[in-house]
């Protein structure tokens, strides 16, 4: 599977919209989802959509997009370099470890390679369930994204804060008496204050059995050009991005057991290609004892 390139999935051609556009006025079968949407405030999910050379943005996004680029040019690059890290992990959680359950937090839009995608091509009877509250992305999820016949996969409509709902709906399609892979790519970033972060993980691991896993990617303020990428992310996007030290990232697995390589950046993690230079994102995945 090429874990490069643009997503190859668009909401025009399934519900007949124009090309996404600022202040553009939608009709679409799911009303109430399309009415929540805000074009004139960036969103993670759709910057980072443009980074990866989507066409699912509006004008305030690519606006963002480009003005960061320009103190990070590599944050595109490492758009890719994250979605490479999340297909190695879900095939290492459903390979060698043997899960067949994901619970996905902060989805994001629908692009290549999606968590089902990968995991059920190693074993189609995994089940996923996704979790995000950004009503573009729901909309997307729904129409777009579709199980193998042996699996299931669902949609929850929620704030990963609210770590209630996440695991009461997360249970009308995962068992949780078996293990689960639950998995946060780039959004514990968006929660500013560590005890807050380490809550809602530690929350979602005491859900889950022995043998589950957590895996995580959060850029760590390494470098200059990504505090300062961070910066201008926070004078105009929503929600807000907080970027923490390699030794705070790694406090939000206390109490579970790394697995190797640990905690790295993404492109040292189990590297399928030649290419581990250091870049500013950093993951890793852990198993609950």
């Amino acid at each position: 599977m090429s874990v490069s390139g643009p997503p190859r999935f668009m909401l025009a051609p399934i519900y007949g919209l124009r090309p996404l556009e600022s202040k553009d006025v939608y009709v679409a079968t799911d009303e109430q989802e399309i009415a929540k949407l805000d074009t004139s405030v960036p969103q993670t999910a759709r910057i980072w959509n443009y980074w990866l050379g989507g066409k699912d943005n509006f004008e305030v996004d690519r606006q963002v997009g480009e003005e960061i680029l320009k103190y990070q040019p590599a944050i595109a690059d490492n758009a890719r370099h994250c979605r490479a890290y999340l297909v190695r992990v879900v095939r290492f959680l459903a390979g060698e470890a043997g899960i067949r359950q994901f619970l996905d937090i902060g989805t994001g839009l629908p692009t290549a390679n999606n968590t089902h995608e990968v995991a059920q091509s190693v074993a189609p009877e995994s089940r996923i369930v996704y979790v995000d509250n950004d009503p573009m992305v729901l909309v997307y999820a729904r129409a777009l994204l579709t199980s193998s016949p042996e699996g299931a996969t669902a949609y929850v409509d929620a704030d990963m804060h609210d770590t209630d709902l996440v695991l009461r709906e997360a249970a009308r399609t995962l068992d949780f008496s078996q293990p689960v892979a639950v998995m946060f790519m780039g959004v514990l970033g968006h929660v500013k204050e560590d005890a807050v972060a380490q809550g809602i993980v530690n929350t979602v691991m005491d859900a889950v059995p022995s043998g589950s896993y957590v895996a995580m990617v959060d850029s760590n303020a390494r470098t200059p050009e990504v505090v300062e990428a961070a910066r201008i992310w926070n004078q105009s996007a929503n929600p807000q991005y907080h970027l923490r030290s390699t030794a705070r990232l790694a406090r939000l697995f206390d109490g579970l057991d790394l697995v190797e390589p640990g905690l790295v950046t993404v492109t040292q993690w189990r590297p399928d290609t030649e290419m581990t230079d250091e870049i500013d994102p950093y993951g890793g995945v852990a198993r609950k004892p």
